[in-house]
């Protein structure tokens, strides 16, 4: 077995092959760049070596110093895990050259696989279904616009050494066609040093579902089951599970069979993932195939048992699966979601930040893949995941349930994240239901997500425990006030006025048998539950019903969140919600003639120049964040003002690009 192991990434998956490898008795390299120095995956490998700048390209996509590093640390073998240099076939070559094991397929099959063109003709060739679409490179934005008519709108404009989204954009129309062109060119180019792009037929309504091959060096090559990955946005899996609800034994059997085929016709060897869309009629055609561990290995994990990133290892080291097709079985259900630190009210846009605090749930029946701990810094230079939290049941049902609670008490605090959205997500009726596609996000949610409604039971819950926290510290001063710590118990009942947003609800509160008494609005519910004064989260039982509330403090009162709902609430007596009513409210300052930047990021391009007219919808500027390009447009027609920043520049939060004259607001 191999003594050292250099794994050439970041974050989460690298701590996650650490922790395999630690188990199975090899050393570990970890690998940073100036802006990882005090990573997570830093602290936990045995060993670490710098190799270049924050940015992707001086560092983890940086082959010759990655082979340097794996030289030096003695290493025997390199795991890539997914993203950067994973599908890289000159990493891969550079690696086999030095005499390092380069802990994935073979050259070739990095190589043909990893270009997603010549990835669907030997698909093709195998026999599997592909998706009707131009085979070739495409030159330009108006090669592209001609071939998408010849194909029809919608088309899919995608990069050929793409993955993850990146690179990867759906146009309908010539002028969507031209600019999503040049933005996935751009994107491709710096995520994986290759701009070339091609053209395929997009698919109504597509359901994403993935089959899990592994094979070894010996023949051997089975296939572990399915996951379904069709909540999506921008082309980015948010939640994945194993197995599919939509696929019958005989649909899997047949995609299961296609890809094993595919996997033979390219002499592959390691783990890999091919990836098909299906229609409602559970047709299927290949999308493409990632020849490395992908990050949703886990739900297949644990619904196998089995550990994909030791089996990766062994095969690599020579090994010999140890089961063959009839010993896979499928137990149970598991679920992921991907946390991220962005900000859903602003259209998902990354955020940067430090995580103040961060205190992930516990269980036996969850895991959580993570690369952060309290404290740590999230960059702007890399994918802005936290982590991977992951719920298993014996049904889909059970499963689903326990990943909602778990997101309802996933405790972080210090930027934007997106665990209110997921968690609206999970206990979605359709999502529910099993019926969704790839753009469930976009036809349920929109652009943004504004939060569930604050009304029935999740109304109540929120509000009576608002009413309860208040309680609690009112009881809590008094016994202070009077010396009275240790005293007879505060009985008596309070009656508050919880402002939750726009709305008022007149709450009365009554401590009854360890539990609470709760009216509101005059209809009663009970909640038993114990919050101490500071906690994150309120953890209760409101009418027989357990829940998490995640409580942050602000001046004045609180923000709850549970469910996917939210809302800052402030409880009053009674008599100072009426004086409160009456004040003034001070006007929000007039921004329309100002054009902000919604995150942190690169200025790419400014479109446009002081006096020029502009018509809603023109584009206005490129900001790149976290390797994805977003084109900020004119929302109504106006006159540009004044350009403060050019391209190049690194941009705050709510900085101002630009400004409209006088009397021409346009953004």
């Amino acid at each position: 077995m191999f003594k050292t192991i250099l794994i050439a990434n970041r974050g989460e998956i690298a701590c996650r092959i650490a922790r395999t490898a630690r188990r199975m008795g090899i050393r570990t390299v970890a690998v940073y760049s100036e802006a990882d120095a005090e990573g997570r995956h830093v602290q936990e490998a045995d060993e670490a070596v710098l190799v270049g700048a924050a940015q992707p390209a001086k560092s983890y996509l940086n082959i010759a110093a990655i082979v340097e590093a794996a030289k030096r640390t003695g290493a025997d073998a390199v795991h890539p895990g997914f993203g950067f240099l994973s599908e890289n076939a000159a990493c891969a070559k550079a690696l086999d050259d030095a005499g390092i094991v380069f802990i994935g397929p073979p050259t070739a099959a990095v190589a043909a696989m990893g270009d997603k063109i010549e990835s669907k003709k030997l698909a093709r060739d195998a026999g599997v279904n592909v998706i009707p679409g131009h085979m070739g490179v495409i030159a330009d934005a108006d090669e592209a616009v001609t071939i998408a008519r010849g194909i029809g709108y919608p088309v899919m404009v995608k990069a050929a050494a793409g993955g993850g989204g990146k690179g990867m954009r759906v146009v309908r129309d010539d002028q969507e066609c031209r600019e999503g062109f040049q933005s996935a060119a751009n994107e491709a180019r710096n995520s994986f040093g290759d701009e070339r792009l091609f053209v395929e037929k997009f698919i109504a309504k597509p359901r994403h579902i993935e089959i899990q091959v592994l094979a070894d060096g010996h023949g051997n090559v089975v296939y572990l089951g399915e996951r379904e990955c069709s909540i999506q946005r921008r082309h980015q899996k948010v939640i994945e599970e194993a197995p599919s609800p939509f696929l019958d034994a005989r649909t899997r059997a047949a995609m299961g069979a296609q890809a094993v085929a595919l996997a033979r016709r390219v002499g592959y060897r390691s783990v890999g993932t091919v990836e098909f869309v299906v229609d409602g009629e559970r047709n299927f055609y290949f999308l493409e195939m990632n020849t490395r561990l992908q990050v949703e290995h886990p739900v297949t994990e644990l619904v196998t048992g089995l550990d994909i990133v030791e089996l990766m290892i062994r095969v690599a080291n020579g090994e010999t699966l140890p089961f063959r097709q009839e010993d896979v079985a499928l137990k149970g259900w598991a679920v992921e979601a991907r946390v991220y630190a962005e900000d859903p009210e602003r259209g998902f846009l990354p955020a940067t930040g430090r995580l103040i605090r961060y205190r992930p749930p516990e269980a036996e029946h969850l895991r959580i893949d993570d690369g952060v701990y309290e404290g740590a810094e999230v960059t702007p230079f890399y994918d802005p995941m936290i982590g991977k939290l992951c719920a298993r049941g014996a049904n889909r049902a059970e499963a689903l349930a326990r990943l909602g609670d778990a997101l309802d008490g996933f405790v972080i605090r210090g930027m934007a994240n997106n665990l209110s959205f997921l968690s609206a997500v999970v206990r979605h009726p359709r999502f529910a239901a099993g019926d969704m596609d790839t753009l469930f996000i976009d036809s349920e949610y929109g652009k943004t997500f504004d939060g569930v409604a604050l009304e029935g039971p999740i109304a109540t819950r929120l509000v009576g425990a608002a009413a309860v926290m208040q309680t609690v510290l009112d009881r809590r001063e008094n016994a202070i006030g009077d010396g009275r710590l240790a005293a007879k118990p505060d009985d008596a009942a309070r009656a508050w006025v919880v402002r939750a947003g726009e709305r008022s609800f007149d709450v009365e509160v009554r401590p009854g048998g360890g539990a609470w008494d709760v009216t509101i609005d005059g209809v009663g519910a009970q909640l038993a539950g114990t919050w101490s004064p500071g906690a994150p989260v309120f953890h209760a039982t409101v009418d027989g019903v357990p829940v998490a509330i995640q409580v942050t403090r602000h001046d004045g009162g609180w923000t709850l969140a549970h469910a996917g709902a939210s809302a800052r609430v402030k409880v009053l007596r009674r008599r100072a919600a009426e004086l409160l009513a009456r004040m003034p409210t001070k006007a929000a300052p007039d921004l329309s003639r100002l054009l902000l930047s919604p995150m942190p990021g690169l200025v790419v391009a400014i479109h446009v120049a002081e006096g020029d007219a502009v018509k809603a919808g023109q584009p206005l500027a490129v900001v790149d964040a976290m390797k994805m390009e977003n084109v900020l447009r004119a929302e109504r027609d106006g006159r540009v003002g004044k350009v403060h920043v050019a391209p190049g520049a690194s941009l705050a939060v709510d900085q101002i690009i630009l400004e409209f004259a006088e009397g021409a607001a346009g953004a």
